[in-house]
């Protein structure tokens, strides 16, 4: 057990948004050693396919798997909502995704039981935030919606709360949730929490956002403190992470998603070659 509990986290995602777990965790976990891995090559996930993004899922974890980590964690809405749950159950270490807690969380919210929720095509289309959230609450009234330039946008630097560029897609995507009167919205893809001044602003100070990658990272901790899981006090934990494409450009990108927690190595891999069930069939 000793030997499990030195071992890193394991965190991917599409691109750099689950950064904003990873920074979550680093503040919730200091003595925790992260290997995070971003497919920056490949991003977004959110407009391809499903047999897309499983494959794509599936090299990530199994790339993750080969750094011996002791749990791993989907910081992206996209895999979250389409990735088999017989797949992530028969992995060898613990896993989450962002689904289940962020709607636990919303749920807890509310107070009108008028939910909004947005995400990437693929996650809107899955209706899992649905499915997820009449599990915890048959009272709810759901509305979602599609928004599938955040990510690009987001991925691009077009994050700062004065971006006009920014601010005029968010009035429009956000207008059906407006007019439903939602009191608590759910970022739905971990790139949101960039944006979510943005966000907040169109819809007003009265509606709750609920953070999909916070919400994740707490999961995350609370799972690895009930399994014996974490580090010792001693140890100071650091980051390594892994790219698809330009470390440059996610050097200049990354300090904005981990705030005070920037910095660590930075390497270029490809995931192309690992095998597409993740590494874990005989």
């Amino acid at each position: 057990m000793t030997a499990m509990r030195e071992r890193p986290i394991g965190v991917f995602d599409s691109g750099l948004g689950g950064l904003t777990a990873v920074r979550e965790l680093r503040r919730l976990l200091p003595h925790e050693d992260i290997v995070y891995f971003g497919d920056t090559g490949r991003v977004p996930y959110g407009t391809r396919g499903v047999d897309t993004i499983i494959r794509y899922a599936k090299q990530d974890i199994a790339f993750l798997l080969e750094q011996k980590v002791k749990f791993v964690m989907a910081a992206c809405g996209t895999v979250s909502s389409t990735l088999p749950a017989d797949f992530s159950g028969a992995l060898p270490v613990g896993f989450t995704g962002v689904v289940q807690c962020t709607a636990q969380a919303a749920a807890a919210a509310t107070k009108t039981g008028r939910i909004g929720i947005i995400g990437t095509p693929a996650t809107i289309a899955s209706r899992s935030y649905e499915a997820a959230l009449h599990q915890l609450r048959s009272d709810v009234q759901i509305t979602a919606q599609s928004c599938p330039l955040f990510v690009p946008l987001v991925e691009n630097g077009y994050f700062n709360a004065d971006n006009e560029v920014t601010r005029l897609v968010a009035q429009d995507y956000l207008k059906p949730l407006q007019s439903a009167g939602v009191d608590t919205l759910i970022l739905g893809c971990t790139h949101y929490p960039l944006i979510a001044p943005i966000l907040a602003k169109v819809m007003g100070p009265d509606v709750a956002l609920v953070d999909s990658g916070r919400e994740t990272a707490l999961r995350t901790a609370a799972l690895l403190r009930d399994a014996d899981l974490l580090q010792k006090d001693e140890h100071t934990g650091t980051a390594h992470y892994f790219v698809s494409d330009s470390t440059e450009s996610f050097a200049t990108l990354s300090g904005w998603f981990l705030g005070e927690y920037a910095g660590g190595e930075v390497t270029r891999i490809s995931v192309d070659h690992y095998p597409a069930d993740g590494g874990i069939s005989q």
